[in-house]
């Protein structure tokens, strides 16, 4: 007489239970880090009124197909970007009785160069054969520029480098009350250097 025997089965009920439950708990408990673009001012798709700007004021950066970084229309290397674009925001060109006097900046104060850094714009330019890592180069050297000039405002002002001021404002173990003072102050530093890198159109030359 021939005895059958029945085939054990997994009870496979409970490995799903502990399989959702796990699922929930690094969703709960996973932070996600959000990536972080370019602050940009682009061009509009259509043109609005032309805005009078000093050409002074306006620093022109930009890129050909070869590479090739031109600022004013001259030829310089990368490693120059950084203090030629400090220098020209940098500069107060504005006499000191003039309204738009520049009290911090420790430029030159050419009057061929920006009256001030509030009105001290860059203008970016590059040819659709720009290479991608070439570009984001310079716009590392742009934002270097500016963050130099913003720590040694806030070293001034507050004993503390701007960049320092962000990374703790940004930090979850920051006290929301060291955070309330962080935010006015990373305010000010901007508003007396700010970030205005404008994308300009593909250019022709």
């Amino acid at each position: 007489m021939s005895i059958k025997r029945e085939i054990p089965e997994v009870n496979a009920g409970s490995m799903a239970d502990i399989a959702f439950l796990l699922l929930i708990f690094f969703l709960v408990t996973t932070t996600l880090k959000t990536d972080e673009g370019f602050d940009r001012l682009l061009p509009p798709k259509e043109p609005g009124p032309e805005i009078e700007l000093n050409e002074r004021n306006v620093l022109r950066v930009n890129i050909n197909s070869d590479n090739k970084l031109m600022v004013e229309d001259n030829v310089v290397d990368i490693t120059s970007l950084r203090d030629l674009t400090k220098a020209f925001i940098d500069n107060g060109g504005m006499t000191i009785n003039g309204n738009d006097y520049c009290a911090y900046c420790k430029g030159n104060r050419y009057k061929s160069s920006s009256d001030n850094p509030i009105k001290a714009i860059v203008f970016l330019s590059h040819k659709r054969e720009t290479t991608y890592g070439f570009y984001i180069m310079i716009q590392n050297e742009l934002i270097g520029a500016y963050n130099e000039l913003r720590n040694r405002e806030a070293k001034r002002l507050f004993n503390q480098g701007y960049v320092q001021m962000e990374e703790e404002y940004h930090n979850q173990n920051t006290h929301l009350e060291r955070k309330v003072i962080l935010k006015k102050q990373i305010k000010k530093i901007q508003e007396l250097y700010p970030q205005k890198i404008i994308e300009n159109e593909v250019f022709n030359n």
